[in-house]
């Protein structure tokens, strides 16, 4: 434990924000880290609670909260920062872009406001990298297999690192221009600037890793090229596959995916090439937001600094309740309210809303037709019904569609490699093993979209399956 009454004598203190009229004319990060005095007190109030639910129900990769913090305390950084490795390949990702289920599970959120935990991570490793502590890790020797990692998200990554430190040769193939995947493309620059990435793709080109961008693993090399130059393949491409939203007028121009929008404005961002005649631009317009998750709120914030008129979030489900409800009790991820810095920067939210028809003409999208719904139970399912009369329009000139993804793409290399799916749609595996041997899955890729801390565990899970299976076919 770190300071035995550190609960009592400290309260929580939240990191803040630059100003909002500051930070909408950039993508620079946002967040204000704490002082190193105010961490030390936020470490302070990690309690001896006896059993950490922060380390087994909240943490997807369990990591070693109690000790880290205790460490952060004490101020032996050099050794939490190996503590905190020991469990997570990204720790500089997901302290900045994790919803921090650890955080939920604390045993002060039973009655009081929980430790910081996802801020001491984020500090944990900065100062990791400033310090050089954050060194390759070679292995001591090679032993002559190959890995085809096909993705190079959060997954993809922490796959291709555990397989280079096990002796493992690994070559990652990327359809995008550069590595990273979702946390590249898909996250904008104001929750994580790229260079970040960029930081730690460094250290793993060092370990060994070799990194093909460009490629698009089934079109422009084979399955069948695959299976013969590598010993196995790991697939984390994660989920691609958006949900669409299929009423009339869909195919009126002025109508995109979230991800299409997002992943323009993070390769403006870098200078990367794109056509620009096919950009989407929020510049001037009234912008409809569909969908009320994060993908949804980092549309929100992306339009606000492409200077749009006004932006309107509108979700299917009802509002959640400000604080915990009885339905999702200490331990669990509570179905309560939550409001993002993007939220803040100005945007009508609205609950309990489904679209009807887009409407528009050749020149593009004019306004959305929608209706207020309700939710009731009917033998323990939910059931949504229109609310009669509640019919209204919302003007808007483009609407993002963020609600969420269905499952992995089932390109040419799927199909190619005969894989199966499960009734989801995702690659079907066994302890990350596929119905080919030789193959492997990780990811939201056989998981369907989650959480980017989720797909490390699993990274790392899918690289240990693989060592199980050559050591045990060796």
């Amino acid at each position: 434990m770190a300071k035995a009454k550190g609960f009592i004598e400290f309260s929580r203190q939240s990191t803040g924000y630059r100003p909002v009229d500051c930070r909408i004319k950039d993508y620079r990060e946002i967040e204000i880290p704490l002082t190193p005095d105010e961490l030390k007190k936020q470490a302070a109030r990690c309690i001896d609670c006896g059993i950490p639910f922060c380390h087994g129900a909240g943490c997807p990769i369990r990591n070693n909260i109690p000790e880290f913090n205790d460490l952060v305390y004490q101020g032996r950084w050099q050794q939490a920062c190996d503590v905190l490795h020991a469990t997570n390949n990204l720790p500089e990702i997901t302290g900045r872009v994790c919803p921090a289920p650890c955080e939920t599970s604390c045993t002060l959120s039973i009655n009081d406001k929980p430790v910081t935990i996802r801020h001491i991570e984020y500090q944990i490793v900065e100062r990791g990298f400033a310090e050089g502590w954050i060194k390759p890790l070679t292995p001591a020797v090679k032993n002559g297999k190959t890995v085809a990692v096909i993705g190079s998200g959060p997954a993809g990554l922490s796959a291709a690192q555990q397989l280079a430190r096990a002796g493992f040769e690994v070559s990652v193939f990327e359809k995008d221009e550069k590595p990273g995947g979702l946390l590249r493309y898909g996250i904008p620059d104001f929750k994580l600037e790229k260079w970040v990435i960029d930081r730690r793709l460094e250290q793993m080109k060092a370990e060994g890793v070799k990194f093909h961008t460009g490629v698009d693993a089934g079109k422009d090399i084979s399955a069948h090229y695959l299976q013969k130059m590598f010993d196995y393949i790991c697939i984390t491409m994660g989920a691609g596959k958006p949900r669409d939203l299929p009423i009339p007028g869909r195919d009126i121009p002025g109508i995109h995916y979230a991800m299409e929008f997002l992943a323009q404005q993070n390769k403006l961002n870098s200078n990367e090439p794109f056509n620009l005649s096919s950009r989407i631009n929020a510049a001037g317009k009234n912008v409809l937001v569909i969908g009320g998750g994060d993908t949804g709120s980092d549309c929100v914030g992306t339009s606000r600094r492409q200077g749009a008129a006004s932006i309107t979030q509108i979700e299917i489900l009802p509002q959640p309740p400000e604080s915990r409800p009885e339905d999702t009790p200490w331990p669990m991820w509570p179905r309560q309210m939550r409001t993002s810095s993007s939220h803040e920067e100005g945007c009508t939210r609205m609950w309990s809303i489904a679209s009807k028809k887009f409407v528009g003409d050749a020149s593009g999208l004019k306004e959305v037709h929608a209706c207020k719904v309700e939710w009731k139970q009917d033998n323990g399912r939910w059931i949504m019904n229109e609310i009669p009369g509640s019919e209204f329009v919302i003007k808007a000139e483009l609407a993002l569609l963020a609600m969420g993804f269905v499952h992995v793409e089932h390109n040419q290399l799927i199909k190619d490699l005969n894989l199966d799916l499960d009734a989801r749609g995702n690659i079907k595996v066994n302890q990350y093993q596929s119905n080919i041997p030789s193959v492997f899955g990780a990811g939201d890729a056989v998981s369907g979209a989650s959480l980017v801390v989720r797909a490390i565990d699993s990274g790392r899970l899918a690289a240990e399956a693989i060592l199980n299976w050559y050591q045990k076919n060796s």
